[in-house]
């Protein structure tokens, strides 16, 4: 009985040192995390002081000007793509070449949804933990995450990998309308990749976390045709598309209840040019959200089974559906490695959630398209209010995301 407790004794002693050392962090990457938060932070200063929406070429051109120096001098072969549609701003891809076996492939965006102009009342401004300036954490803070992420490996020596892919697009915030196929070819090539959108920051979400799924998106419009008449002489002779318009929206307004995985608002409308005449013509438009892979088809026949009800006799009803971004929902491989990034943040006695599925749409949708490469998104900086006033990041995450993003990319490299 005294052998078997000794045994056991050296059993369970064993099993600890092996729970400790899988638990220990690499001090070095955490320091070089830690000597590297000062220059990031400089870093989103000086591209939160690029204004680059969408519609920005040249905000954009100087956010692609100062990436793609940087990965460079970073040791990259770089490459200035056009998009295929839209603004017509520049990709900036940049390609390293290692000695390991793995393809890995790092995404980020460089446009923003500000308007030109916005740092006359959105300015950049730092208080206390918060860092503030338009764009700063979607996305800005991915790439800073990316850049000094890589500059701490290449710094360490680290090239383990047969090639690593660096993507920067300059349409994310429009639907990334002309590097979506891109992005989706790039990814189809490798075989992880990691998407830089950011994470929240507190206290909206009390930890940092990795996302697992984003919808997909699409564009609905209906159009209703009727027939113009004199809005006072002789209204009786006219087909009023307006009131027909509102009769379809009050019946459509639901239908995506009954599709699981569909999400439609009508957001926007219009009709008629002129106050004393009966539109014949009225219009309204649809955000639409799909984590399932046949929604555009279950909502379009849904749709169209709705309309065949009219209100206005005489009017002609159609709704046209425009697929968008695809949805992303991660693999099993992809869940196993947002899991491996939990174990890697409780390395250094952090918690990292794993967050199933937001309604926002990304980039992740493009490059897990076609079940590939895994994929898991959100590695950029913890932040909060993009898209709205006060954009900011949380500096306390700039240790643990730089600190997150080096490990496991090491222990990709091993596989």
């Amino acid at each position: 009985m005294k052998a078997l407790q000794q045994l056991m004794a050296i059993g369970l002693a064993t099993l600890a040192a092996a729970s400790t050392a899988q638990a220990a962090a690499d001090e070095k990457l955490r320091a070089a995390a830690e000597a590297a938060r000062p220059a990031l932070i400089d870093t989103l200063h000086e591209m939160v002081l690029i204004e680059s929406g969408s519609a920005d070429v040249e905000g954009l051109a100087k956010m692609a000007d100062l990436t793609e120096a940087r990965l460079k001098a970073l040791g990259a072969r770089t490459e200035r793509r056009k998009t295929t549609r839209g603004a017509g701003a520049d990709m900036v891809i940049g390609t390293f070449e290692g000695t390991g076996t793995k393809k890995l492939m790092l995404i980020a965006h460089m446009d923003t949804v500000y308007e030109h102009g916005i740092l006359a009342s959105q300015p950049y401004r730092v208080d206390g933990e918060r860092v503030y300036g338009p764009g700063i954490a979607d996305d800005k803070g991915g790439i800073a995450v990316i850049l000094h992420a890589l500059k701490i490996l290449n710094e360490s020596g680290w090239r383990d990998y047969a090639r690593l892919t660096v993507s920067f697009n300059p349409d994310e915030e429009v639907g990334s309308i002309g590097s979506g196929e891109i992005i989706s070819e790039l990814a189809d090539q490798h075989d992880v990749v990691l998407s830089f959108e950011p994470t929240v920051a507190r206290p909206a979400a009390p930890n940092d976390g990795l996302l697992l799924g984003a919808s997909g998106t699409a564009t609905g419009t209906m159009t209703v045709k009727g027939r113009a008449s004199h809005a006072g002489a002789a209204p009786q002779l006219g087909r009023n598309a307006l009131i027909e318009l509102a009769h379809q929206l009050l019946q459509t307004q639901d239908v995506a209840k009954s599709i699981p995985g569909t999400q439609l608002n009508w957001t926007t409308a219009k009709a008629g040019t002129v106050r004393n005449q009966i539109p014949e013509h009225a219009e309204a438009g649809a955000d639409i959200r799909l984590t399932i892979p046949d929604g555009v088809q279950k909502l379009q026949a849904a749709l169209d089974d709705k309309i065949r009800n009219k209100l206005v006799p005489d009017t002609e009803t159609t709704v046209k559906i425009e697929p968008g971004r695809p949805p992303f929902v991660a693999s099993d491989r992809g869940r196993a490695l947002a899991r491996q990034g939990q174990a890697i943040y409780s390395e250094i006695d952090r918690k990292l959630d794993l967050a199933e599925m937001t309604g926002g749409a990304t980039d992740a949708g493009y490059a897990a398209r076609s079940g590939k490469a895994v994929v898991v998104e959100s590695f950029g900086l913890a932040g909060f209010g993009y898209h709205a006033r006060d954009e900011y990041i949380d500096t306390g995450s700039i240790v643990p995301r730089l600190y997150l993003v080096t490990r496991i990319l090491t222990e990709l490299g091993k596989k």
